[in-house]
């Protein structure tokens, strides 16, 4: 013994130096610089289980970073100990009996209740061998990787060996003895530390890791002896004559069909993959509040749901979330994507497939509402996509109610049994240009949506020689479920027996709408959607460089001075930058002029940037409503503003989903000054008006108002069809297609290339906002309203000028013209 251990320490100076030498850590986390180490404290730094190889690692850390150093001994009064200190491992020998693990912290323990002042912290760290995505990802480094398995030391050689320049070290908060000390004897504090120290680790290694991955057979099985599934089986088999054995196979290979086939190899692999692709296809990633996901990781079952702009979507947030030290979601994907070899490498990456509807088959529903309540109860993270598609207009999509109302059952399903709390993470993910935005166009121009294949999949990989800018994830203000819950339902636990609640049908909606304002609230200005905003608020498309700078550098400013989403985020340089960003990725033209450059976009150009547009227009909705108040009208009082803007306030902030204010009048008087700061407007008594002398200043109003013209001129047409007819005349479906159809008649004779200015789904969601603020009522499937909203109606005509209400008004009733 006294041999080996002379051997250990002749050894130990050339292996520390080789270790600091071949490791290279690629992530740490927190900063050591942003460690709260108290100095006046001895450091005693603790890992989960023995290894040398980790123990040399945090050397040469605490080296290199100027920490406490974690080598050689550490003394606190009489007591000497190793400055880093691993927590027994708990064993079982067969020629030896149970193991009982030594009391690590006893001494110290005793020491600091006689001696107070003896105190020390204790600073648990994890290390990660081969877990994140390096730059090498064969075998040998797919072998060698941490995971859930148990770790020999030959494993903990070839991952030191094969994995050492992808290492990731995260630092816990350090932890004071004498806050942790209690009137317990000595050996029962020791177990409690011990076991509080377990629980971080595990927490972390949950959050890093994930849960446990079971065996996929297992789930499947367990899933089609579920006594939900078994109770369908049954009822379905009695009802259409079928033998239950049959039935049982077919659940089966439903399961098989919906599962996913998670393995951490493949993950890494894809995330060596990803890397490679995002660096090829994007300028980079930038991602902002994955520290609040991380603050809640571990210990709460997270459900990312993200706006879904491009099948991009499904990879590039997995990758962000490995990248940065989380476990990747369990991804609900479509059905369609489940193709040959596409699918499979999905399927092992984490994507779990459904159908687009499976109302008509009870067993398909059941054994995926089972496979999804499995998911959730273990505390796998998930991620699906609330807007059930792709945005082929660039605007948020209303939630779908599907996996929102199974997600909900999963957790008072879980709830009942005392779960985990779930949390939703809202994800804002936005491009600078997507890879699809031909064939959006294309299909809002009424082609056909083409089915997905491999020869699509290739046809995309032929772009990939294009430059498309740089990505942005954000990430939104997450929502508890069981304060959501609180909030709509109080007294809900009440009712946790019952599988559907009444209020369920209810409460689902209003999910829905929260989170989605809560994904629009981190949207992500960037310089296309900035140049989109000015420039498709021009008659011609068409505007100098030096004017188009200085709309820019406006909108950064009133985003700054009254955001219009609380975790949104601006983009990096200044508006010359902002313009070459742009005309390098070929989204407008430059038309050089003795007078001054003209920035212009033609036809195709301008259709795009409509996408592009419409990500973040809700971010200057009130900006915009409030600048276009000014364009018929000189000058406003607060009151007078206030009850012009009231009626239609809250059907654009449905429409464009976006949080109404406590208080529009509050609201409006700060985005007054602000535009007063800008220069756009001008104080005058009790009021604002219009500068009189600049005419720079005017234009830039006129433009700012112009973002909301689209938005006004649709509430204009469908209440002008409305009020054209009495009472009853329409049914919602009808009021609709009537309406859309004036809209592309407007369009037409405008000469005005944009198709989602007459979607049909803005006419309908109009109609039902009308609904939901009491205009109009559904009375036996038509429409009726009273003198309300014709009184309403007819102060909102005061936002328009006479020459459009005119031209409004031709488009509506051509019959009058």
């Amino acid at each position: 013994m006294g041999r080996a251990h002379m051997l250990a320490g002749a050894l130990r100076a050339p292996l520390k130096r080789l270790m600091a030498r071949w490791a290279q850590i690629r992530l740490i986390e927190p900063d050591p610089d942003a460690l709260p180490l108290e100095p006046t404290l001895p450091t005693l730094y603790v890992l989960p289980h023995p290894a040398l190889s980790d123990t040399l690692l945090l050397e040469s850390l605490t080296r290199t970073h100027g920490l406490p150093t974690a080598g050689g001994q550490l003394t606190i009064g009489a007591i000497s100990l190793p400055a880093s200190l691993p927590l027994p491992a708990r064993s079982r020998r067969l020629w030896r009996g149970r193991q009982h693990p030594e009391a690590p912290f006893l001494s110290l323990i005793e020491q600091c209740r006689r001696d107070p002042a003896h105190d020390v912290q204790l600073v648990p760290v994890s290390i990660f061998w081969g877990r994140a995505p390096g730059k090498r990802f064969g075998f040998w480094q797919l072998l060698a990787a941490d995971s859930w398995q148990l770790t020999g030391r030959l494993r903990r050689l070839l991952s030191v060996v094969i994995n050492g320049k992808d290492v990731e070290v995260h630092l816990g908060t350090p932890l004071r003895l004498s806050d942790l000390l209690d009137e317990r004897e000595a050996s029962l504090t020791d177990r409690k530390i011990a076991r509080l120290l377990r629980v971080h680790f595990r927490r972390l290694r949950t959050r890093v890791l994930g849960p446990d991955l079971s065996h996929r057979r297992t789930l499947i099985e367990g899933v089609a002896a579920s006594p939900e599934v078994r109770r369908v089986i049954r009822e379905v088999a009695a009802a259409e004559q079928r033998s239950a054995a049959r039935l049982e196979s077919r659940a089966r290979r439903y399961g098989r069909e919906i599962a996913s086939n998670m393995t951490y190899p493949v993950l890494r692999f894809m995330a060596g993959l990803l890397r490679r692709l995002w660096n090829h296809l994007y300028d980079g990633v930038a991602v902002h509040g994955m520290e609040r996901v991380k603050a809640i990781a571990g210990d709460h079952t997270l459900v990312y749901v993200p706006c879904h702009r491009s099948h991009i979507d499904y990879l590039l947030l997995s990758y962000v979330l490995y990248r940065d030290g989380l476990m990747p979601p369990h991804i609900a994907a479509g059905r369609n994507l489940d193709m040959p070899l596409i699918g499979p490498l999905l399927r092992r990456g984490g994507a779990f497939f459904m159908r687009r509807s499976f109302r008509d088959d009870r067993l398909y529903a059941t054994v995926f509402n089972e496979y999804l309540h499995r998911l959730i109860s273990r505390g796998h993270p998930l991620e699906y996509f609330i807007e059930g598609g792709r945005s082929r207009s660039g605007r948020m999509l209303p939630a779908r109610p599907g996996m929102l109302s199974m997600t909900l059952r999963s957790y008072l399903r879980s709830a009942n049994g005392g779960g985990q709390p779930l949390v939703f993470v809202p994800v804002y993910i936005g491009y600078e240009r997507i890879l699809e935005s031909g064939s959006y166009q294309r299909e809002l121009h009424g082609g056909r949506k083409r089915k997905e294949s491999q020869w699509g999949l290739l046809r995309v990989l032929g772009q990939l020689r294009r430059p498309f800018g740089q990505v942005t994830v954000n990430i939104g203000e997450p929502l508890s479920l069981r304060t959501f819950l609180d909030g709509e339902v109080p007294g809900w636990q009440r009712q946790l027996d019952d599988p559907r609640p009444a209020w369920l049908t209810r409460v689902v909606p209003r999910l829905g709408e929260t989170l989605s304002r809560r994904i629009n609230a981190a949207a992500a200005l960037n310089p296309v959607n900035l140049v989109a905003l000015v420039l498709l608020a021009t008659p011609h498309h068409a505007i100098e460089a030096s004017l188009l700078k200085r709309q820019l550098a406006l909108l950064v400013t009133l985003q700054k001075r009254f955001p219009g989403g609380r975790h949104a985020s601006l983009p990096d340089g200044t508006p010359d930058v902002w313009l070459e960003r742009v005309l390098s990725l070929g989204m407008v033209q430059r038309r050089p002029h003795s007078l001054g450059d003209i920035i212009v976009a033609d036809d195709r150009q301008a259709g795009l940037l409509g996408w592009y547009r419409n990500n973040v227009l809700h971010l200057f909705a009130l900006a915009g409503l409030t600048a276009f108040a000014f364009r018929h009208q000189a000058f406003h009082d607060l009151d007078g503003l206030e009850t012009l803007l009231s009626p239609g306030w809250p059907i654009l902030t449905r429409e464009l989903m976006i949080s109404p204010p406590a208080s529009l009048g509050e609201d409006l008087a700060i985005m007054l000054d602000a535009l007063v700061e800008a220069e756009l407007l001008e104080p005058d008594g009790e009021g604002w008006r219009r500068p009189r002398e600049s005419l720079e200043a005017g234009e830039q109003l006129r433009m700012l108002g112009g973002l909301m013209q689209p938005s006004l001129e649709r509430g204009y047409l469908l209440l002008s069809v409305l009020l054209s007819e009495p009472a009853g005349h329409f049914t919602a479906d009808e009021l609709t297609e009537r309406s859309r159809e004036f809209a592309e008649r407007l369009a037409l004779l405008s000469g005005l290339d944009a198709p989602e200015f007459f979607d049909t789904r803005l006419f309908s969601g109009l109609v039902e906002s009308l609904e939901v603020q009491g205009w109009v009522r559904t009375d036996d499937g038509r429409l009726m309203f009273d003198d309300r909203l014709r009184e309403a109606a007819q102060r909102s005509r005061a936002l328009f000028d006479p020459a459009l209400r005119h031209r409004l008004q031709l488009v509506s009733r051509p019959d009058e013209g």
